[in-house]
C-alpha cells in the first residue's frame, strides 16, 4: 500500500491565525485609540470616585455632619479625629501602641492632613506617586488598627472580620498604586500639565 504526503490538507482544528491578528490590528489605529481613551477615562473615574471618598473623609470629621462624625465633635468643635477610633483598637500586635497616639495632636494633624492631601491629589490628578505612597503608609497602619487577621478581640468576643487578610484597607492601597502607575491624572485632571512643569519633569517622585 502506498502512502502520501498531503502538505496543504486541514487538521480540522482551528488554529489561531496570529499574522492575520496582528496586521487586523496594526490596520485599526482607529480601535486601538479607542480602547487606549477608554482605559484612561476608566482610570480617571476610578480615581475621582477614590478622591471623594478621601475628601468627605476629611470633611466629615472636620465639620461633623452627622454621618461617621456625631454633629458637634468634628475636628473645627475641637473633637479629635483619631481619639474614637485608635483607642477603639482591640486586637493586634500594636494595640497598645495605638492608644497612646489616640488624640495626640500631631496623630489628629497628620492623619487630616494626609486625608486632605491624598484626597486633593486624587481630584486633581496632580503628585499621584506622593498620594499612593501617602495613602498606602495610611491603610497599612488603618489595617493594622483593624486586625483583620484576629478571630477574637482583646475580651473575647469576636472580631466578625470578613477575611484575615483582604480587605478594603488592602484594595484601596492597590488602587492607588495603579493609579499612579497608570498615570490615571493625564485624563480629567492635570496630571499631563503637572509632569510637564520643569522642577516635576526632573523629579519623577512629583508625578
Amino acid at each position: 500500500m502506498s502512502t502520501h504526503d498531503h502538505p496543504h490538507r486541514s487538521t480540522g482544528l482551528p488554529l489561531p491565525s496570529f499574522k492575520r491578528r496582528a496586521a487586523a490590528h496594526a490596520a485599526s489605529p482607529a480601535a486601538h485609540t479607542h480602547t487606549h481613551t477608554t482605559r484612561a477615562y476608566a482610570f480617571a473615574s476610578l480615581r475621582l470616585f477614590m478622591g471623594a471618598v478621601f475628601l468627605w473623609a476629611f470633611l466629615d470629621k472636620t465639620f461633623g455632619f452627622g454621618y461617621a462624625t456625631v454633629s458637634g465633635k468634628g475636628w473645627i468643635d475641637g473633637g479629635s479625629p483619631t481619639k474614637g477610633f485608635l483607642s477603639g483598637v482591640a486586637a493586634g500586635p500594636m494595640e497598645s501602641t495605638f492608644h497612646s497616639w489616640a488624640g495626640d495632636a500631631w496623630a489628629d494633624w497628620l492623619f487630616m492632613a494626609g486625608l486632605l492631601g491624598i484626597g486633593l491629589a486624587l481630584v486633581s490628578g496632580v503628585a499621584l506617586r506622593l498620594a499612593a505612597a501617602a495613602g498606602t503608609a495610611m491603610m497599612i497602619l488603618m489595617w493594622m488598627a483593624e486586625w483583620p487577621p484576629a478571630k477574637h478581640l482583646a475580651d473575647g468576643s469576636l472580631s466578625m472580620s470578613t477575611n484575615p487578610v483582604v480587605d478594603y484597607h488592602v484594595v484601596y492601597a492597590v488602587a492607588l498604586i495603579a493609579l499612579a502607575l497608570a498615570s490615571a491624572g493625564d485624563a480629567l485632571g492635570a496630571g499631563g500639565r503637572w509632569a510637564k512643569l520643569p522642577f516635576v519633569r526632573d523629579r519623577s517622585w512629583l508625578r
